[in-house]
């Protein structure tokens, strides 16, 4: 528990402090925002304002975590890495899709073929690693089960292991790709994206904590309802290291934001939320707990989709917060009231998982 806390305190402080020092370099380097023609006219005036935020996101997790580490003398498990590196790599992606924006002054970055292979490189890697790494009670950080708020009796691995671990790299990809696009989508607003995250994250944080203290591994009396996760402390470590990282970002990027998370904050949040759905057993769950991004994700298809067929749109604009923007909602109101919304999901989520054991 104490790295927890360790973890979470200082990707807390190094976010809060680091950020405004990025700022400054961001701006003397002229690397700022450049916004979308088609969008809602009150955000031109955000042109030029520093981008790629998620850098410090990135760097602040990856800071927490290896204090918490090391200040409880806790070596790192193959989950923490796994997801950390789908975090790491999938921001890598969005760093690249953020530079040449800049650097080209246009609203589209990398190319989409390039940008597709880039998550698949990533993706697969961590689908294919995370069926590895065996612990001493033959678990692997993942498994071949689709899983609720545990892994349910649908096993990709019915037709034999071969098919199984392929349709598991396919399954694992799929959740991979729409969590990321359901950060980048909703990363509209100031603050939105990173709030939203803030609360999410945190609600893992007390999945693992609680996890762990009901887990199949650790307990000489291991009850029926216990989880077969392989390491849910370390993961509610690498959750509250998140939690913490957008806690200080925020500070910053809350209306008016002085800097943006960029696609390289939300494709790598997007990414570390798969993974922790993945890993904790929870992939399931995981849209109700982050119900926000699958409303956003949701309005989009809903608008392309209904236009195709019928040449009308069911919103003035997609995503759904520039809807709500166009209908004349100040974008602080349109901020909190999404803010309010994601922590409604998160504590059905929750309640769900609680009351799921309760019933066991």
């Amino acid at each position: 528990m104490r790295a927890v806390l360790i973890s979470g305190g200082l990707a807390m402080l190094i976010a809060l402090l680091g950020t405004p020092l990025f700022i400054r370099f961001l701006i003397h380097k002229q690397y700022g925002q450049f916004i979308r023609q088609d969008g809602p006219t009150a955000h031109f005036t955000k042109r030029g304002t520093p981008t790629m935020g998620g850098v410090v996101i990135i760097g602040a997790t990856l800071a927490g975590w290896v204090s918490g580490l090391i200040a409880t003398g806790t070596p790192p498990s193959a989950s923490a890495i796994l997801v950390l590196f789908l975090m790491t790599g999938l921001g890598v992606v969005g760093f690249l899709d953020d530079f040449i924006k800049i650097s080209r002054q246009r609203s589209l970055g990398l190319n989409a073929r390039w940008k597709i292979i880039g998550q698949g490189i990533v993706g697969i890697t961590f689908a294919v690693a995370a069926l590895q790494f065996p612990n001493d009670k033959f678990r692997t950080p993942a498994s071949t089960r689709i899983s609720f708020i545990r892994d349910t009796n649908l096993d990709l691995a019915f037709w034999g292991v071969t098919v199984g671990t392929i349709l598991f790299v396919i399954w694992a990809n799929f959740l991979i790709t729409a969590w990321s696009n359901a950060v980048n989508l909703t990363d509209g607003l100031d603050g939105l994206a990173t709030g939203v995250s803030l609360i999410v994250f945190g609600a893992y944080v007390i999945v693992g904590v609680w996890q762990f203290n009901q887990s199949c591994q650790f307990l000489a009396s291991a009850g029926p309802r216990c989880y077969e996760t392989r390491d849910p402390l370390d993961l509610a470590v690498v959750a509250a290291a998140i939690t913490g990282a957008c806690f200080g970002f925020l500070w910053w990027n809350a209306s008016p934001a002085k800097i943006f998370m960029g696609d390289t904050g939300s494709l790598a949040l997007g990414g570390a939320l798969a993974g922790l759905s993945i890993l904790s057993r929870t992939e399931i769950l995981a849209a109700i707990i982050g119900g926000l991004f699958v409303l956003v994700v949701l309005s989009d298809v809903i608008q392309i989709g209904f236009f195709k067929m019928t040449g009308r749109r069911v919103f003035k604009m997609a995503p759904l917060h520039h809807h709500f923007e166009l209908s004349g909602w100040g974008e602080v109101t349109i901020v909190i009231r999404f803010w309010i919304i994601a922590g409604l999901f998160v504590a059905l989520g929750v309640g769900i998982f609680y009351a799921e054991w309760v019933a066991g």
